[in-house]
């Protein structure tokens, strides 16, 4: 007998109302809507467990090739919604809570979003993860469970404030403590030596602290099969969390001090660093969670019987970016120290185990830490770091005999002043692989962050285009555009985004374009409303929706847009009648807290968007929204509903870019520079469906090499004079000329990202956006090419070429175990 096409629904509101009343302890009358999402949460999870089992036995069965994914970032974003439509119970449960009066919307954001990552790089991970599942890659992600995550934040009077990310204040219905698979790490103190009688050297840590990690483990779903993925967060937590003896003592603050101290390293999201406390308290976080997920490859190593010399055999660890470098060294440690192979087999099996991504471009962002703090937190690493550096630097040497100055430039240890250990040298040193991630990104490694490892390896490089998961960015996040996509093309897109290719005939169709429209127009009076309700400020659903969302930099140029939007405005003042689209200009990102650049350029849009908003003769065709807190969550309602998707960072700075994928996938339509993985998208869906602008990388180089002075770009460039003027006499601070003052006076004394020499061909570019956009059929036939042709920036594509270029990874199928299959092993 088969299921009716009401059983699912009918199961699914028993377990909801089952754990409503068992697992919550409410009833309807008392419970609240987080009750209601907890008990949906729980429902969904009893379902994932028997995948999740099923998975593991799997794995442990077949001794699995596994990914281990090192990440200090894991942005995944709500899990409910992503659960119900891998599970494919999306529909069921909308069903389900109808029925029972509730709205699964509503229940939906009740979710407190996991704050583990900063922007793209943490979202890179989940994506990766989720992709891994899908192609049923046995996988682990490795990262920390922050207690709190990415700040919260906030504007007053227009100025980005900081509040704390409670995200587990209601618990994490998702996650699974496994105490008994703790890992204790070391920290701090001295090393001791002593030869043994056979000559061979043995060296003992003995730290001044130690600190256990306790893995969270997160089933991670593959769309529509039986593959259910761990995501494993560790949380630190003291030995002893309570001194009885200090507190019978009277020294009540003492007594628990060592659990304060302890649990710091799992207590926030990249510290503030520009202190050396904070400094050390990141170092220390990077080799707590990689100590605790090396030694718990080893512990699975040992529990399926496998000799610690296979290894890089039974594990391919990717480092993503340079976080968690510091693994080469522990896995060494590990290897020699607590294992005693000999030191050439273990940096044999270390090399073959690890691959890196670089994730940057700009020097400040490769990690280095001074020598004295690294010796303190991880005096043992750094003898192991040493070793390491004689080691390579005698092949250095003898590749390029008497190039002394190659030898200095590709040392672990940068001895130009206060030394340093430099991360990302010991990343490409212990790795077997390295990739950047967009074409030009890899290409510029090559040729010049990374030059001398590439000529010493070249063997090594290769390039691996990021991608993002269509599940949550089109399925999720769009699902009226995903209907009318499977009504044309069937749903085999969804794991298959090449598919999107089919769609091509369709933007020539009539009625396919009328309905593509009122979509993009529905998903734009959702945006407007929440516009509304967060800032206050009502904007024009049939307004081009102009979006910037990424983390505030100045290298990605905000600042740049800010300068386009003063000059659009003072041309409507100073020509009433003047002809301009529609526009409503959203922003939206965290600027690091430290960094004070980056919060005045929110200032700056914050208080251009005051004067336009109020301004009667402009307000109708201009509106500057900041919306604050951007978040996968925030992401989830903004890309669907974008018009023009600003990506105009300072061509050569950018490694790739995700929210390029995002948007291009919903259909809008991108100005940006040929920067990152622009170039890519702009190949894949023509150039005429691209709005360019701007330097190439090349003629940046050029540029600076001859003496850039941006001044003199200023001078040639009375609408760019008016503006700074305008920004200089304090039109936009009310009479304060002093606010923006540190600002203006880099770009006109630095401009370091070159803001001043794109500035006009910016406008330009602004200037045709605008024309195409008074062509409604033609810019929603350009919108779908966009969409039909961004196939190639699936995550699921990325992550195929990992698997067969760089860790020879195969997928594994998972059948399903029932109860009467765990039971009939018990009774074997």
């Amino acid at each position: 007998m088969t299921d009716g096409p009401d059983d699912g629904v009918k199961r699914l509101r028993h377990a909801f109302l089952h754990h409503l009343f068992y697992t919550q302890g409410k009833f309807p009358a008392l419970a609240t809507k987080t009750d209601y999402y907890l008990a949906l949460a729980y429902a969904v999870r009893d379902r994932l467990l028997q995948r999740w089992i099923s998975t593991a036995n799997e794995y442990t069965k077949q001794g699995s090739r596994t990914v281990a994914y090192l990440s200090a970032e894991f942005l995944m974003g709500p899990h409910l919604g992503n659960n119900l439509i891998n599970l494919g119970l999306f529909d069921d449960a909308r069903k389900a809570m109808s029925e029972l009066g509730l709205n699964l919307d509503e229940l939906l954001y009740q979710e407190e979003e996991p704050g583990l990552g900063n922007g793209g790089l943490g979202r890179l991970a989940a994506c990766f993860i989720d992709s891994l599942a899908t192609l049923e890659i046995p996988a682990i992600g490795y990262g920390i469970r922050y207690e709190f995550g990415i700040f919260h934040q906030t504007l007053v009077d227009g100025w980005q404030v900081e509040k704390t990310d409670k995200w587990l204040r209601n618990g994490n219905p998702w996650e699974l403590a496994r105490p008994e698979w703790a890992a204790e790490v070391k920290l701090g103190g001295h090393t001791e030596q002593r030869w043994d009688d056979k000559g061979a050297l043995h060296v003992r840590w003995i730290p001044n602290r130690t600190v256990n990690g306790i893995p969270y483990d997160t089933p991670i779903l593959g769309y529509r099969n039986n593959t259910a993925n761990t995501l494993r967060l560790w949380k630190a937590e003291a030995p002893e969390a309570f001194d009885f003896a200090q507190f019978n003592s009277g020294d009540y603050q003492g007594a628990v001090n060592q659990k304060i101290v302890s649990e710091n390293l799992s207590k926030v999201l990249y510290p503030n660093d520009e202190h050396v406390e904070g400094k050390e308290l990141r170092l220390a976080q990077q080799y707590f969670f990689v100590s605790c997920s090396l030694q718990d490859m080893l512990r699975i190593l040992k529990s399926q019987k496998i000799g610690i010399d296979r290894f890089h055999e039974k594990f391919t660890a990717q480092l993503n970016d340079t976080h968690p470098a510091i693994a080469v060294a522990e896995l060494m440690r590990l290897l020699t120290d607590e294992n005693g192979l000999p030191w050439v087999q273990a940096w044999e099996i270390t090399r073959k185990t690890f691959g890196y991504t670089n994730h940057t471009l700009l020097p400040e962002a490769l990690e280095r830490w001074p020598l004295e703090l690294f010796k303190r937190v991880l005096p043992r690493h750094l003898e192991i770091i040493f070793e390491i550096n004689a080691r390579f630097l005698e092949d250095v040497r003898r590749r390029y005999f008497g190039d002394d100055a190659r030898v200095a430039r590709m040392s672990l240890i940068d001895e130009s002043g206060e030394r340093y250990v430099r991360m990302a040298h010991l990343a490409c040193v212990g790795s077997h692989a390295i990739n950047g991630v967009a074409a030009l990104h890899s290409e510029l490694l090559k040729q010049d962050v990374l030059k001398d490892f590439f000529e010493f390896s070249p063997e090594k490089f290769s390039n691996k285009t990021n991608g993002v998961t269509p599940r949550r960015w089109i399925v999720l996040a769009n699902p009226m555009l995903t209907r009318l996509v499977s009504s044309s093309i069937g749903d085999g897109w969804i794991k298959h985004l090449e598919q999107l290719r089919q769609l091509e005939p369709l933007a020539d169709d009539v009625e396919f374009r009328k309905g593509w429209r009122e979509i993009k127009l529905a998903n734009k009076r959702d945006l407007a409303d929440v516009i509304r309700k967060r800032c206050g400020v009502a904007v024009d659903p049939s307004s081009m929706f102009d979006v910037q969302v990424k983390r505030i930099h100045e290298y990605k140029r905000q600042h740049l847009s800010a300068l386009h939007i003063i000059a659009l405005y003072h041309r409507m003042k100073s020509n009433p009648n003047l002809d301009v689209v529609p526009r409503t200009f959203i922003f939206g990102g965290k600027a690091a807290p430290g960094y004070r650049m980056a919060k005045l350029i929110i200032r700056l849009i914050t208080a251009i968007g005051e004067v336009v908003n109020r301004d009667p003769a402009v307000r109708d065709r201009l509106r500057v929204v900041f919306l604050p807190n951007f978040s996968v969550t925030n992401g989830q309602r903004i890309y669907p509903a974008a018009d023009l998707s600003e990506q105009i960072s300072t061509a050569g700075k950018e490694a790739s870019g995700t929210g390029n994928m995002k948007f291009a996938m919903n259909g809008a339509l991108t100005i940006g520079t040929m920067d990152g993985a622009n170039i890519e998208i702009r190949e894949q869906v023509g150039a005429e469906n691209f709005f360019l602008f701007g330097l190439t990388a090349e003629e940046v180089g050029s540029l600076k090499a001859g003496g850039y002075r941006p001044a003199d770009w200023v001078d040639r460039n009375p609408e760019l004079k008016e503006v700074l003027n305008l920004i200089r006499h304090g039109f936009f601070s009310r009479g304060d000329g002093d606010l923006f003052k540190p600002l203006i006076d880099s770009l006109v004394h630095h401009d370091p990202y070159c803001l001043f020499a794109d500035f006009q061909s910016y406008s330009e570019a602004h200037q045709t956006v605008g024309d195409a956009w008074r062509n409604p059929d033609a810019w929603a036939r350009m919108s779908i090419l966009n969409s039909a042709r961004s196939g190639l920036f699936s995550s699921d594509r990325t992550i195929s070429e990992y698997c067969n270029q760089i860790w020879k990874v195969e997928p594994v199928k998972v059948a399903l175990l029932s109860q009467d299959d765990v039971r009939a092993e018990f009774m074997a």
